[in-house]
């Protein structure tokens, strides 16, 4: 028979031990360094954690910061340093020795089982069981009291997949803090998530912290890392370039020292002379939003942003053709036409980045080049056959102009960063040569480099007469991008702003109802 389910309210992941040797770090890294061949991905560096503070790591895609995480949980081995676990000398060979020490991590993706009701994750590999029988029951009636526990308003009995992508990063959250943790990473972890789940998340952090927990917060959003952190370390090519007591930095230092350049050179907009309408969309309808009318325009983008599960990303499914539609009207450059499935979208040229780049903007387990010529293949056929040439030029040419980090166009897509990935989705559709690209949250887990490099390409399709619809959750960004704003409630459109003519307070009391 198995032991009883019990709480400990208010010792969520609490150590016993965590001020084993009062006054020194819980964690310390020192020469720590990793290399693949003659490549250094992380070199010698030399860090300490400690105990009961929530230290930020910052950083460009290809920093290190993902290698880091994956050393200090245990995943890859180092090739050099040494790592101490209060004041011990540590292994850290495998990732259930960073689970004995109480090293747990929360990735930016969700890498639970989607088919399993949420106590069964939570529980997952710590099932209750009872003379040999499964106690559902009894692990449902206790997740949901965890949950109620940390303020996550979530159903333990739902099943995973059923929830949005940013309570499945909740419940990991919950899954991840309940496993003995006295260090816990959190690897972007409000990138799905509504201001509501990204209170309650902070909430729950700082609750952790409070009982003694330590914090690794990586992040490309300084404003969290400035309302959570008390310390931040920034990397740069696999270099520790520099630890500030968050009170005694800025955010421009801080973007000085992760890429070289300033602030107003990443959020930087060209002002371009509007062309032609291209899409004219009249009271369209379907799953999960109705009546939604709208324009966009050559050389303008317009911006679509409301609280997840507002209905922006089901309104672009539906006016690509990936979902049915129930009513309205579609005029494509002045013409009535029928989007009825994505191959219609695409032949009349509108482009499609998806939310979830992973799932379904790329094949994960293909090459980059491949994915890259996805789109194109038929350009680079002659007779029956594929020219490996033609296909090795398009895709290095992308490769080139994006600046796609990767040692050659054979890596698997799976290999690369989270805006190597997102790089690789809109290469695709460049080598397309699209009229409209819709971008569903085209900066989500990126840093501010690949950001600014993003904006750019912006730039240079509106230049050459596309249009763009861009969803975002980040209301700065499509602030200070979008030509027109459009804010969506409950499947709605329900206010529209032209550019900066509304403040972020008005935007955001739209998408409240308030």
């Amino acid at each position: 028979m198995s032991d009883p389910i019990t709480l400990h309210p208010g010792r969520l992941g609490a150590p016993d031990d965590a001020a084993a040797l009062p006054g020194g770090p819980i964690l310390e890294l020192r020469g720590l360094e990793k290399s693949y061949g003659p490549v250094l991905a992380l070199k010698p560096l030399s860090l300490a954690f400690e105990p009961g503070e929530i230290h930020a790591i910052v950083g460009e895609n290809g920093a290190g910061k993902s290698t880091l995480i994956k050393l200090l949980t245990g995943v890859i081995r180092r090739t050099g340093g040494e790592i101490f676990w209060q004041g011990r000398a540590s292994a850290l060979a495998s990732p259930q020795d960073a689970i004995d020490l109480g090293i747990n991590a929360v990735h930016q993706e969700v890498v639970l089982c989607r088919h399993l009701s949420v106590a069964a994750n939570i529980f997952l590999g710590d099932e209750k069981v009872r003379y040999g029988l499964l106690q559902k029951r009894e692990m449902t009636r206790a997740a949901q009291a965890i949950l109620d526990d940390m303020g996550f308003r979530l159903p333990a009995g739902a099943e995973l997949g059923s929830l949005t992508i940013g309570q499945q990063q909740l419940v990991a959250t919950a899954r991840a803090s309940l496993r003995g943790t006295k260090f816990l990473i959190f690897d972007e972890p409000t990138a799905y998530l509504t201001r509501q789940e990204a209170d309650q998340l902070f909430a729950l952090i700082r609750r952790l912290k409070a009982e003694g927990v330590t914090i690794v917060y990586i992040s490309h959003r300084m404003e969290e890392v400035f309302e959570l952190a008390d310390r931040v370390s920034v990397l740069r090519d696999g270099v520790h370039v520099g630890t500030r007591q968050i009170a005694e930095t800025n955010d421009a230092e801080l973007v000085a020292l992760m890429i070289n350049r300033s602030l107003e050179q990443i959020y930087h907009k060209e002002k371009i002379a509007l062309g032609a309408t291209l899409l004219d969309v009249r009271n369209l309808s379907g799953p999960g939003f109705s009546d939604v009318s709208l324009e966009v325009r050559a050389g303008e983008i317009v911006g679509l942003y409301g609280l997840i599960g507002a209905g922006r990303s089901e309104f672009v499914m539906g006016l690509y053709g990936r979902t049915a539609k129930t009513k309205g009207e579609t005029f494509w450059k002045g013409e009535k036409v029928d989007i009825s499935d994505e191959r219609k979208a695409i032949g009349l040229g509108i482009a499609l980045a998806p939310e979830s780049r992973r799932d379904q903007g790329l094949c994960l387990n293909l090459p980059i080049g491949l994915n890259l010529n996805l789109p194109v293949y038929q350009r680079l056929t002659r007779g029956v056959t594929v020219s490996r040439k033609l296909e090795a030029e398009a895709a290095d040419r992308q490769i080139a102009s994006l600046g796609i980090k990767t040692p050659s166009r054979h890596s698997l897509a799976s290999s690369m960063s989270g805006g190597n990935q997102q790089k690789i989705v809109i290469g695709k559709w460049l080598n397309h040569g699209a009229d409209l690209f819709i971008f569903d949250e085209p900066t989500v887990g990126v840093d501010v480099g690949t950001k600014a490099e993003i904006y750019r390409l912006f730039g240079a399709l509106l230049k050459r007469g596309a249009g763009i619809i861009l969803i975002s959750s980040y209301l700065p960004e499509v602030y200070e991008l979008a030509d027109r704003l459009h804010v969506f409630r409950s499947g709605k459109l329900v206010a529209s702003n032209d550019f900066m003519k509304s403040s972020h307070e008005e935007v955001l009391a739209q998408a409240i109802g308030v």
